[in-house]
């Protein structure tokens, strides 16, 4: 079997805009967040949303994203899971891929929750096989009893969460794709959470996290990458890159995180007496 690996030379994704009336709108917004207006060899005019990214990443890389709203984060991931082809250079992904930016996507809201167990993990990479065998776990973990058996369309919007957390959560990926929708959850079901999300990164041979929130990038990941209107800007450890971009009172904050989980993990390694 092939070791995971993601390796990006000088790539770039361009969207060609045609109309006028768009390519001004556009260029007002990205004005403010989002790549750069320019022209690609045709001399159609594109929006450059990512230019020149090159990254090399191996088995128990774990890569936080940070940078803006637009910054060009969501669309890396989405050219690493093969979503978008480079429009110049390459980008070559060895592994199984299971690509987390939406937690509803892949759930059919006429089907019931037990259902929708099965189908979000067809689309996250696993087979039928392996999700009937952790649908009784993942029952547990939602908390959604009975509701199981209805139809998805009558959950909350935190039910449907519950739901899809509990499905991402138990998959086994090479390599793990998270936006950081994954954090739009209600407080005290992310805190339960957390140690299911820290095990599924764990599970996974390389991560790549986008996400605003330094604490989850600090307890998730060993390194960070700046993306600024579709380029990488700074690339190095989370508390420095972190610096970079928000300033000290961040950067400490990332130092406090890290300092509180290397303390976990001695104690966990502390040999009983």
């Amino acid at each position: 079997m092939a070791v995971p690996r993601i390796e990006t030379r000088d790539a770039w994704v361009e969207f060609p805009i045609f109309d006028a009336k768009t390519r001004s709108l556009k260029k007002a917004f990205l004005g403010k967040a989002g790549g750069a207006i320019g022209r690609n060899d045709s001399n159609v005019v594109v929006i450059e949303a990512l230019r020149d990214i090159t990254m090399s990443l191996e088995l128990g890389d774990r890569v936080g994203l940070v940078g803006h709203n637009g910054a060009g984060k969501s669309t890396l991931l989405r050219l690493l899971s093969g979503i978008y082809e480079p429009t110049r250079g390459s980008a070559t992904v060895t592994g199984r891929v299971a690509p987390v930016f939406d937690l509803g996507v892949g759930m059919d809201p006429e089907i019931s929750g037990y259902e929708n167990i099965i189908i979000r993990g067809l689309f996250l990479g696993q087979t039928r096989k392996q999700m009937l065998a952790k649908v009784d776990e993942i029952a547990e973990f939602t908390e959604l009893g009975d509701y199981l058996s209805m139809p998805l369309r009558t959950y909350s919007t935190g039910m449907r969460v519950r739901l899809a957390m509990g499905v991402v959560t138990s998959i086994d990926p090479e390599i793990l794709l998270l936006d950081e929708g994954i954090g739009a959850v209600d407080a005290d079901f992310l805190k339960k959470a957390q140690s299911r999300l820290q095990s599924l990164v764990e599970r996974s041979g390389i991560l790549v996290f986008a996400s605003h929130s330094n604490e989850f990038l600090a307890r998730l990941c060993k390194t960070a990458m700046w993306i600024d209107h579709g380029t990488v800007k700074m690339t190095g450890g989370i508390e420095d890159v972190v610096r970079a971009y928000e300033g000290e009172d961040a950067a400490r904050h990332v130092r406090e995180v890290l300092d509180e989980h290397r303390g976990d993990w001695s104690a966990t390694d502390e040999p009983s007496r």
